[in-house]
C-alpha cells in the first residue's frame, strides 16, 4: 500500500502555499497557487527564502466559501494507540487559511456570509471524533481488508478508501483528480476509536472500537431520518471490536442506522415530536436498495428494531416489520424488542431474554479470526442492524452485550481465557470493557444529538442507577434545547462540509439571509410581556381581591393564549437549516 506523508512544514508566500513532506528521505513539495489554485509537485529549492513556515499535522483539504478558496489543515493531533502496528491518530486543531490575502473586495453581506459559513466549517472540525492514519486504512474493516485483491493493496490510501467512511471526501476533490498528489493526504473517518492494552491469565492482548459514521445522509438528530432515494440510512455507523493477541486477531462487526423508510420528526417545540410516515413514495424502493447493500457489504441481516411497540412509535414499528415481509428476502430476519416495556422498572435484567433469542443467530454469523501466520480461520457471515428511534441509546446497549459475548468466544479461541472462564468475572478488563463502550455511546450522541447518550450507567457499570436517572433528565433537556435551537446551524455546517450545499464566490442572495415572519418576535415578546406582568400583579396587589384575581386572569390568560399559540405555530420558532435541499427534510 502507498502510505501517506506524516509530517510537514507549511510555507507561505504571497502567491503561492509551499507543503513540505518533512519524513526522512522525502524531497516533496506541494505548491498550491493562491491566484489559479492550481496544484503541482514541485521540490525544496524552489521555496522562497522568505516563506514563513510552520509545522502542522495534515492536510484536509480545500473547500470554495463566498471569499474564495480556503485551505484545511489539521495543526495539532493525539495518537490514540496502534493498531496491527500502525499509528491512528485523532485530529485535535485545525486551521482555515484563505487563497485570497484580503476579503475587502467583499460587501457586507457577502463578509457576513463568508463568516458564517466560516464558523460553520470549524464547527464540525471541531466535533470531536476525527481519526487518521498514514500507513492504514481505517475505513474498512479486517475482513474486508483481508478478502483483497493485489491491485487493491497496491492502491494509495485515497483511491481504496470506502467512501461511506470519508468525511473529507469533498475537501479533497481536487486532489483526487491528481494521483501524484495523494501521499500529501488521506482520509478522515469521524466516529470513535479507543484502544487498550488488557491482561487477563497473565497474557497480554490488544483490544479495540472503532465506530466509523457515514457520511451519506448525514446530519443531526431530527433534521435527517429514514432514508434517501439511494437507500442511505441517517445515522448510520459500522462499528468493528478488534482483539489482537501474539499476531492473531479478530473482529466483530454491527451496524446501526435509522429505521429504513421515509419518515421525518421534525422539531416543533414540543418535548417529542410525532414521527411521520411518508404517505406519497413507494417505500420499498428505498428499503430494498439499503438492504441490497448491506447484503452484498456484511452478508445476512438480522435485524433488531428496539423502539416502543405502542404510542408514536408504534406505526414505525408496524410499517418496518410490513416492508421485511413484502421484501421476502430470506437474507433478512427481522426480530422486535420493545427496549423500554421490557426494561420497565429497572428489570434490566430481561435484556438477557434479546440476548438468548439471537444467541444461536450469533453463533452462525461467528466472526472473522486470523492466526498468527496470517491465515484466515473464520469469517464473519452476517451482521445484526439494531435501532431505536436515534439507534444511539437503546441501541449502545444492545450493542455493547452482543459484543462482549463474541468476545468471550473469541479470546477462549486465542487461549486468553480457559474454558469455562466467564469474561464478566474479570474485574479489571470488565470495568475497562464497559468504560470504553460507554465512550462509544457518548461520541455518536454527541455527534447526533448533541450530547451524551443516555443510559450509560448501565454500559459503565451494569445497573441502573438513581443517579443515572438524573444524568439522563439533565441531557434530555439539554437535548430539547439543542435539538429546537442550534441544530439548524449544525445541519447547515454538516452540509456546507459534506458538499451537499456548495457556496458560491458570486455576490448572489444565499439561503442564509433568509428572514424569519412578524410572529417569531412578536409573540414571544407578547408572551413574556404578559407573563411579567401577570407575577407583578399577584406580588403588588390591587386595593380588592376582585380586582387582584381580574388581572392576573388578564394576563395569565394572554400569557397562556400566546404560549399556545407559539407551540401552534411551532415549527416557526425552531433553529431549520437554512442551506439543506427541501426534499431531505420531507
Amino acid at each position: 500500500m502507498a502510505s501517506a506523508y506524516e509530517s510537514f512544514n507549511l510555507r507561505t508566500t504571497p502567491e503561492k502555499f509551499y507543503i513540505e513532506a518533512c519524513d526522512d528521505g522525502s524531497v516533496d513539495v506541494l505548491a498550491i497557487d493562491r491566484v489559479s489554485t492550481e496544484m503541482t509537485l514541485t521540490v525544496r529549492r524552489d521555496i522562497p527564502a522568505s516563506a514563513e513556515t510552520r509545522p502542522i499535522c495534515g492536510l484536509m483539504g480545500t473547500i470554495r466559501l463566498v471569499a474564495g478558496m480556503y485551505l484545511v489543515v489539521i495543526t495539532k493531533k493525539q495518537k490514540v494507540g496502534d493498531l496491527l502496528s500502525h499509528a491512528v491518530w485523532k485530529a485535535l486543531d485545525f486551521d482555515i487559511i484563505s487563497y485570497k490575502k484580503t476579503i475587502l473586495h467583499l460587501t457586507d453581506n457577502q463578509m457576513q456570509d463568508n463568516k458564517t459559513f466560516l464558523s460553520m466549517i470549524n464547527n464540525v472540525l471541531h466535533t470531536d471524533g476525527l481519526y487518521f492514519a498514514t500507513d492504514y486504512d481505517l475505513t474498512h474493516t479486517l475482513q474486508r481488508l483481508a478478502n483483497t485483491s493485489p491491485e487493491f493493496q497496491e492502491m494509495s490510501l485515497l483511491e481504496r478508501a470506502d467512501q461511506r467512511f470519508v468525511w473529507n471526501c469533498h475537501l479533497l476533490r481536487e486532489f483526487i483528480a491528481q494521483p501524484e498528489l495523494h501521499k500529501f493526504v488521506y482520509p478522515v473517518v469521524h466516529g470513535f476509536i479507543t484502544m487498550n492494552s488488557s491482561c487477563i491469565n497473565g497474557k497480554m492482548f490488544e483490544w479495540s472500537i472503532i465506530s466509523r459514521r457515514s457520511c451519506f445522509r448525514a446530519g443531526v438528530r431530527y433534521y435527517v431520518r429514514g432514508i434517501d432515494s439511494e437507500g442511505h440510512a441517517a445515522n448510520y455507523v459500522e462499528t468493528e471490536q478488534i482483539v489482537q493477541y501474539n499476531s492473531a486477531k479478530a473482529s466483530f462487526l454491527q451496524t446501526r442506522g435509522s429505521i429504513p423508510l421515509y419518515w421525518s420528526q421534525r422539531p416543533n417545540l414540543k418535548y417529542k415530536p410525532k414521527p411521520q410516515i411518508s404517505k406519497t413514495v413507494n417505500h420499498l424502493d428505498g428499503f430494498q436498495r439499503h438492504f441490497d447493500s448491506q447484503i452484498i457489504l456484511y452478508g445476512r441481516q438480522v435485524i433488531l428494531n428496539l423502539i416502543n411497540q405502542k404510542g408514536s412509535e408504534k406505526p414505525l414499528e408496524l410499517a418496518f416489520e410490513k416492508m421485511v415481509t413484502s421484501l421476502g428476502n430470506c437474507m433478512i430476519k427481522y426480530i422486535a424488542f420493545d427496549f423500554h416495556k421490557e426494561c420497565s422498572r429497572m428489570r434490566w435484567h430481561r435484556l438477557q431474554i434479546l440476548l438468548d433469542m439471537v444467541a444461536e443467530i450469533q453463533d452462525e454469523f461467528g466472526y472473522f479470526l486470523v492466526d498468527a501466520d496470517g491465515k484466515v480461520l473464520l469469517n464473519q457471515e452476517g451482521t445484526f442492524r439494531s435501532n431505536c428511534m436515534d439507534c444511539l441509546d437503546r441501541t449502545n446497549v444492545i450493542q455493547s452485550l452482543l459484543a462482549r459475548r463474541s468476545l468471550q468466544s473469541q479470546l477462549q479461541r486465542m487461549g486468553v481465557l480457559h474454558v469455562g472462564q466467564q469474561i464478566e468475572k474479570q474485574a479489571d478488563f470488565e470495568k475497562m470493557y464497559k468504560n470504553a463502550w460507554a465512550d462509544n455511546a457518548d461520541a455518536c450522541a454527541k455527534q447526533y444529538a448533541g450530547t451524551g447518550a443516555l443510559k450509560t450507567d448501565f454500559t459503565r457499570t451494569g445497573k441502573r442507577t438513581q443517579w443515572g436517572l438524573l444524568m439522563d433528565g439533565w441531557n434530555s433537556m439539554i437535548r430539547y434545547y439543542k435539538n429546537n435551537f442550534s441544530d439548524g446551524f449544525r445541519q447547515d455546517s454538516i452540509d456546507l462540509f459534506l458538499g451537499n450545499y456548495a457556496a458560491e464566490e458570486a455576490d448572489w442572495p444565499t439561503p442564509l439571509r433568509d428572514t424569519k415572519d412578524w410572529k417569531f418576535l412578536t409573540l414571544p415578546i407578547i408572551m413574556v410581556v404578559a407573563f411579567s406582568m401577570c407575577i407583578i400583579c399577584l406580588l403588588m396587589a390591587g386595593d380588592t381581591w376582585t380586582e387582584t384575581l381580574a388581572y392576573v386572569l388578564f394576563w395569565g390568560t394572554a400569557s397562556v393564549v400566546t404560549g399556545g399559540l407559539i407551540l401552534f405555530n411551532g415549527r416557526d420558532f425552531v433553529d431549520a437549516p437554512k442551506l439543506v435541499q427541501k426534499e431531505k427534510l420531507d
